[in-house]
């Protein structure tokens, strides 16, 4: 080969190695913990992977991403290891307290009490997105933001409270991990621990007289034959949570980090407006098939919040630590 052909092929090839290069994609997995394809949670891991894709397509920063739902990677636990070490990248989830207590903050009781205020908090630079921020910083996780579900509420069967006085006397069942127990208790129930698949069971044959802190569509959905109301208490707020494994996030350049926090950004954003619509279609949906839905009064609800603020947020700090519980009390709005 002569010298100049012999540069012409080394700088060919040089050019098809680099071409090669960028046309790589980085190719990425996310999941969820909780729903199947075509579910509200898979539809919403489909979009943040689809607004990625779309984005970085037959770009240099193209992104590639397989999506695995409920159960596909192995059981709750199972996936959520995983994305700890980073064989899942991102996730929607329903994060364990095994790692870390402090990812149960989102049960503390009555941090808001209206889709606005909980928008704010969740939102980036919110006060809570903050302090979710650095709890996931230090699990090796990056935190996008909530995905919510709603406001928590009791329902029951054959009589209701509206009042701390009122409940007395009634059994409901509660998940057990803290504080949600506690949280009923404060409340003026006597709260049960049942698995969720007992409760159908527990409530049609007495042996509590009602489901506690779940929104209105499970209830509806699940124990409609055998619940006659349903109040909206609003002691949690149900969510999920928008994250990412820190290495996989930290292993993109700026723009590529930018378009998957704008994609998490825009599913958190639909989110909030789909579940909010979701939530008023199935109170809806219980009055039309015979259940009372109830909202307490303003005064109700505050006297529902101060006696969990003042008996449970204590508790909350000793599970917590006190920095995370004195800037949620910095931060929450007066009931």
């Amino acid at each position: 080969m002569t010298p100049l052909r012999h540069t012409l092929a080394a700088s060919i090839a040089a050019l098809l190695g680099a071409t090669a290069a960028i046309a790589d994609p980085v190719e990425m997995k996310i999941a969820t913990d909780s729903g199947p394809k075509g579910s509200p949670a898979g539809d919403a891991i489909e979009m943040w992977a689809s607004l990625v894709e779309e984005k970085t397509a037959g770009t240099d920063d193209e992104i590639t991403i397989d999506v695995f739902y409920q159960d596909e990677l192995g059981d709750q636990k199972e996936v959520f290891d995983l994305f700890v070490v980073g064989e899942v990248d991102m996730m929607l989830n329903w994060p364990l307290t095994s790692y870390d207590k402090r990812l149960g903050l989102r049960n503390m009781p009555y941090m808001f009490f209206s889709w606005e205020q909980a928008f704010d908090a969740y939102g980036p630079g919110g006060w809570l997105n903050k302090i979710y921020n650095d709890v996931h910083n230090d699990q090796g996780l990056k935190f996008f933001g909530a995905w919510p579900e709603g406001f928590g509420g009791v329902a029951t069967r054959g009589t209701y409270a509206t009042t701390i006085e009122g409940a007395k006397g009634l059994k409901v069942r509660v998940p057990s991990n803290f504080p949600n127990p506690q949280t009923m208790q404060a409340l003026g129930y006597q709260a049960t621990a049942i698995a969720w698949g007992e409760t159908f069971t527990s409530i049609q044959t007495g042996v509590v007289d009602g489901d506690a802190g779940n929104v209105i569509y499970w209830d509806y959905e699940y124990f409609r034959d055998v619940l006659d109301y349903y109040v909206r208490t609003k002691h949690t707020f149900a969510t999920g949570v928008l994250s990412m494994n820190q290495e996989s996030w930290d292993d993109l350049n700026e723009a590529q980090q930018t378009i998957v926090a704008d994609a998490a950004l825009a599913v958190m954003e639909k989110q909030f407006a789909d579940a909010r619509a979701r939530d008023e279609l199935y109170v809806e949906k219980a009055i039309e098939g015979g259940m009372e839905y109830i909202e307490p009064t303003e005064e109700e609800i505050r006297a529902y919040a101060t006696a969990a603020r003042e008996q449970v947020w204590p508790l909350m700090q000793e599970e917590l630590g006190a920095e995370i519980v004195q800037q949620v009390k910095a931060n929450a709005p007066r009931p």
